[in-house]
């Protein structure tokens, strides 16, 4: 697609796909560049290689392209569905110096593969290596470099081209040994771990990608009293349109004719449908459930719900991916200073000694011991082994920024339904009048209900075991409840206040029509959904109906405040309903907060955050997604939608409660390994370096120095394979 070379209207929003980028300075580099811009205002998101730009009058496409290319960069609009481009582009490189690793190590290591001109044979295979699959390290380099700047990149960069440059110089003179497996490990551990932070990356636009496919496609437009077939997008403000049953609503807006029960569960995250009427409003992307609808649009495109949704989502991972990596960190030092040692000791060693060699040699085995092999290393291999261990026991950890997330938090907000209970209603209680059998009135209760299609009634017939008697004259009135003939017995089954002769609901007057003990059971049921069964006229029965807690889930609860977080719910359910489940699982009733839409949940993770706390959510539904990715460390349960795993740090494949504090513990004892890998590996280059500048490591023995503290920080990351939860 060609950029835009035209002048556009004000705030318009252009999206970029950056390429070359490695690491965080890079994204800050090409941030600040493109902010320099009059009239620009943008984000950079290093996780999905994207710059959104908002730009004024005057600004075009190809001017915004042409800065991030002045400033190192590749850039341009991106095409639907498109790879970032460092995960394409480093599969090959990675897979080409693994292939080529393997000879030159085993010519190189061992003596009796040491034919005559095997050096020279080396050389052939590790030239690949070295440039071709080295090439994201030298660019990267490169750029920096013109900036004034140095990474990690800088140091392995120079660490490869040293260690081929004193091979080839070897060769040539005949005075050593080459040291091309230094360079080319180096290269393919790199390698490695940096395709393993692309992949995770990648993920991370999963969870945008998953909102947006909740959207209708289609919708059928009325014009006219005529039904046309439109794509969603082209709705405008004031529009009517058709919902059927099934059937997606296309956007926002409000129900202008039918009525129907619509599962807003998406929003929500509640189990039960909402009954809408003329005058309702309705959520574009959720879901119609029976009864055909007409909707007037009051919302559409970047204004909808769903739109808002996705938008919060965006900016809470744009945040994340800004976070600077320690590495990065502490190379803004460690580079430099390296290579002002290594220039220092070739310019004393030549004034000292006058020997050219000596002096080279140890500049050589500066660049060489301080190259981080094992700094790459630590946090790779200690995430592999981790996330590995974590997949064992059902646990998917995203990426390192999860891990340093993890550590830290000190509230955990937990989703109501789905998470915390089972997310379907079923029979919890049956209270029985004088004169009636248990069984017997719940088998006629179930077979009224079985001809009704309402999830309560679900719940009633899913609790009776055989086949259920034949319902004669079964009618169902909406609101109230359901009634019909069953062998010869006039069965009602519905809300308390809707008694046999009664049409409407009696508001204030639930309990007076019933004998004591379905009063109390009527009263004792706070929090729950109860109905009564009438039989010719008579109370029978009191059903409690409700969204059972899952098993485990006060067990998970009290572990997570042994590790020093507070528990707290947030759900989209009744007040009254979240703290009767609050208090089965050990929630305080202050600690409840109830009635929230997905925008509330986020206001309500981020108001904690603001106040200083680190907050870590769990939820399963896509009314968490938006809180899941705003949250310090987001916990999602793989029972769930794919928006809510996608926007999570923390994917728990079982969606068992019990693996929640599994997770913060794993999460943690990673964080652990990760730290002593970055410690030793750091300390090692430290203590090393002035061995090295002092000519008591040669080049071979850094190498293998080098070698053994990789060997080191990939020993202790294997201790993870112990973790037992």
């Amino acid at each position: 697609m060609p950029p835009d070379t035209t002048e556009n209207t004000r705030n318009r929003q252009v999206d970029l796909a950056i390429g070359g980028m490695t690491c965080a300075s890079c994204a800050t580099r090409v941030e600040k560049k493109l902010n320099r811009m009059a009239g620009v205002n943008a984000t950079v998101n290093l996780a999905t290689e994207r710059a959104h730009v908002l730009v004024a009058t005057g600004v075009s496409d190809a001017a915004l392209i042409s800065t991030v290319e002045a400033t190192g960069y590749t850039a341009k609009l991106p095409e639907p569905d498109e790879k970032p481009t460092q995960e394409t582009t480093l599969g090959p490189r990675l897979a080409l110096a693994a292939v080529l690793t393997v000879p030159v190590v085993a010519i190189s290591m061992i003596p009796a593969l040491h034919f005559g001109g095997w050096g020279w044979v080396v050389l052939a295979l590790a030239s690949p290596v070295v440039t071709w699959a080295a090439w994201p390290f030298h660019r990267a380099t490169a750029i920096n470099a013109r900036h004034g700047a140095s990474t990690m990149d800088t140091l392995v960069s120079i660490g490869i081209v040293a260690a081929t440059l004193w091979s080839i110089g070897t060769l040539l003179l005949d005075y050593g040994e080459p040291y091309l497996e230094i360079a080319t490990v180096v290269t393919t551990f790199l390698l490695t771990g940096r395709m393993l932070e692309a992949r995770a990356r990648r993920s991370s636009g999963a969870a945008l990608r998953a909102l947006l496919d909740l959207g209708a496609r289609d919708v059928n437009l009325l014009r006219d009293g005529q039904e046309i077939r439109v794509k969603a997008e082209e709705l405008a403000v004031g529009d009517l349109f058709v919902v059927r049953p099934g059937e997606r609503i296309g956007t926002d807006g409000v129900v202008t004719e039918g009525s129907g029960d619509v599962d807003e569960s998406m929003l929500t995250g509640e189990p039960l449908p909402v009954h809408v009427k003329p005058g309702s409003t309705v959520t574009g992307a959720c879901v119609n459930g029976d009864g055909r609808i007409v909707v007037r649009a009051t919302r559409v495109g970047t204004d909808t719900t769903l739109a808002r949704i996705t938008r919060i989502v965006q900016e809470a991972q744009s945040g994340k991916a800004r976070a600077q990596r320690l590495a990065d960190r502490v190379s803004g030092v460690f580079v430099p200073t390296v290579l002002v040692l290594a220039v220092l000791t070739l310019v004393l060693w030549l004034a000292i000694t006058g020997d050219g060699q000596s002096a080279g040699i140890a500049a050589v085995s500066v660049l060489i011991i301080a190259c981080p092999c094992a700094l790459g290393l630590a946090i790779p291999t200690a995430l592999l082994v981790g996330t590995g261990r974590g997949a064992q026991l059902g646990i998917l950890i995203r990426g390192p920024q999860t891990l340093e997330d993890a550590q830290h938090v000190d509230v955990i907000v937990l989703d109501k339904t789905g998470t915390l209970t089972e997310g379907r209603m079923s029979l919890t209680a049956v209270t029985v009048a004088g004169g009636f059998e248990r069984d017997q009135v719940l088998r006629l209760s179930a077979a009224v209900e079985h001809a009704g299609e309402h999830p309560l009634g679900r719940a009633v017939v899913a609790a009776v075991a055989g086949p259920l008697p034949a319902v004669t004259e079964f009618a169902a009135t909406r609101g109230l409840g359901v009634e019909g003939t069953v062998e010869g017995q006039r069965v009602r089954v519905g809300r308390p206040s809707w008694s046999p002769g009664a049409t409407t609901v009696q508001p204030g007057d639930d309990e007076n029509r019933l004998p004591a003990e379905l009063a109390a059971a009527v009263t004792a049921a706070e929090g729950r959904t109860v109905v009564v069964t009438w039989v010719d006229g008579e109370p029978a029965a009191v059903l409690t109906i409700a969204d059972t807690i899952k098993p485990g889930a006060r067990e998970a609860v009290s572990q997570l405040r042994e590790l020093g977080l507070t528990p707290k719910l947030a759900t989209g359910d009744n007040l009254s309903t979240a703290r009767a489940v609050a208090a089965s699982v050990g929630i305080a009733p202050d600690d409840v907060y109830a009635e929230l839409l997905p925008e509330q949940k986020v206001e309500i993770v981020e108001r904690l955050q603001a106040a200083g706390r680190r907050v870590a959510m769990v939820g399963d539904g896509v009314n968490d997604a938006a809180a899941l990715a705003t949250a310090r460390l987001g916990l999602a349960l793989g029972t769930g939608t794919d928006a809510a795993m996608e926007a999570g740090d923390i994917t728990l494949v079982r969606g068992d409660m019990a693996t929640v504090p599994e997770a913060i513990r794993l999460s943690r004892a990673t964080s652990r390994i990760v730290r002593q890998n970055l410690g030793w590996a750091f300390g090692y280059n430290v203590a090393a370096l002035p061995l090295a500048a002092f000519g008591l490591l040669n080049p071979m023995i850094a190498g293998l120095a080098m070698a053994l503290s990789s060997v080191a920080v990939v020993t202790n990351s294997l201790r993870l394979r112990l973790f037992r939860g």
